[in-house]
C-alpha cells in the first residue's frame, strides 16, 4: 500500500537523499503489501493527521479513502475516533483540578 511518500518529504530525494531513502523505508514496513488493507489503512492515517491538524493531508487521504471504498460514514468515524483519543489527554490533565 506504500505509494508515494507526501509533496513535502519528496522535497528531500534531492536534499538529503539519506533521509529520504530512510523515510521510504519506514513507509514499507509500516504499509506492508500483505498489512491492513488499503482502506483500513488510510482511515488510520486520516485519524492520526486529523489529531495532528494536518488538514491537507486529511483532505488527500479521504479522497483516497474514499478512492478505496470507503464510505462518508467510515470517514466521519475515523475523525469521531481520533477527537475521542486526543481529546482524552485534555480530559486527563484537567482532572488534575479536582483531585485533593
Amino acid at each position: 500500500m506504500a505509494g508515494r511518500l507526501p509533496p513535502f518529504v519528496e522535497k528531500f530525494a534531492a536534499s538529503d537523499s539519506k533521509l529520504y531513502d530512510t523515510v521510504s523505508e519506514v513507509q514499507e514496513i509500516a504499509y506492508p503489501e500483505d498489512g491492513l488493507g488499503r482502506k483500513t489503512a488510510l482511515l488510520i492515517t486520516l485519524a492520526i493527521d486529523a489529531s495532528k491538524g494536518a488538514a491537507a493531508g486529511v483532505a488527500t487521504l479521504a479522497k483516497q479513502a474514499r478512492a478505496a471504498g470507503a464510505s462518508e460514514e467510515e470517514i466521519k468515524q475515523a475523525i469521531r475516533i481520533a477527537y475521542y483519543v486526543a481529546g482524552m489527554q485534555t480530559l486527563a490533565a484537567g482532572s488534575a483540578a479536582f483531585e485533593e
